[in-house]
């Protein structure tokens, strides 16, 4: 290359500062310097980026285009240093999230964009889990973070939220009709069942032993199967709140009240030994979380 970043870095100062004299106060250097410099890059480029007009030098057209071309090399440049930074302090390169099916998304891309706000060059993995297979992806050190509703045994974890499971089905659906709805007359329906993502053993929590059953993977699949009127499910109330209001859903009133909250909770895989990149993301989830609660 026949230009360096600290020209590039002297053309644009000069630019934003708007005179020479300016730059290099701003750079340290002498004024006598950042000429010379500014001189250097000139003759070195096939065209000119800058235009002597008395004592103010101005961008060319060309100018304009290699000025922005410059602002964005040198971004490049201080995020690199940021980087090699991060990593000399033990900050790691990429940090796994296992997100059970039940945790609001919302409230966990907050959290990440508060925590890629401050550090942009860590990578992010998200695994979607449900039920044991959140447990597996910290057990088997898929996972650095868990939001789960349990916690396994040798773990601490830090509560997030509570989430409300509605018995739910389509507003046109048999259950739809009825003033009360028994547990006899819901295992007469079809329940839609969000499968156990776990691959050593296998949950069904929330099933009602119904005499039909159909299990898909995600709950954005089981609430389309409800708003098709195929059957009943039980539903995070945060998933189930848009179609309730517009009317597509009805939550069923079960006999002796049929919701349940069940607790959320952030756990660090390795509390002792995790890194910096880790603890950050720990923090912003919290945060993120705590800041729906004051809302």
């Amino acid at each position: 290359m026949k230009t360096t970043l600290e020209q590039w870095q002297t053309f644009k100062t000069v630019i934003d500062e708007g005179s020479f004299a300016k730059a290099a106060e701003v750079l340290n250097k002498s004024q006598s310097s950042v000429s010379y410099i500014i001189a250097r890059l000139q003759e070195q480029l096939p065209v000119p980026p800058l235009v002597q007009k008395g004592r103010k030098a101005e961008l060319t057209e060309a100018g304009k285009l290699l000025y922005r071309h410059a602002s964005d090399l040198l971004a490049q440049a201080e995020q690199l240093e940021e980087t090699a930074g991060h990593l000399a302090k033990g900050w790691e390169a990429e940090v796994s999230i296992a997100a059970d099916a039940l945790v609001p998304i919302n409230r966990v891309f907050c959290g990440l964009q508060a925590f890629s706000s401050f550090c942009p060059n860590t990578r992010i993995r998200i695994i979607e889990t449900t039920l044991s297979g959140t447990d597996e992806a910290l057990l088997t050190k898929q996972a650095d973070i868990a939001l789960s509703g349990r916690v396994p045994p040798g773990f601490l974890a830090k509560p997030l939220t509570d989430v409300t499971m509605l018995p739910v089905a389509g507003a046109q659906h048999p259950l739809a009709k009825l003033d009360i709805v028994t547990e006899q007359d819901l295992k007469q329906h079809r329940q839609i069942v969000v499968r156990d993502s776990g691959t050593k053993r296998s949950q069904d929590a929330g099933w009602l032993e119904a005499e039909q059953r159909w299990t898909v993977s995600w709950f954005s699949t089981s609430i389309e199967a409800l708003k098709s009127g195929l059957g009943f499910a039980f539903v995070p109330h945060h998933r189930a709140q848009p179609y309730l209001e517009n009317g597509e859903l009805c939550a069923l009133p079960l006999e002796g009240g049929g919701t349940r909250r069940i607790p959320l909770y952030l756990i660090v895989a390795a509390q002792s030994y995790a890194g910096p990149a880790v603890k950050a993301v720990a923090e912003r989830l919290l945060a993120a979380f705590n800041a729906e609660h004051k809302a």
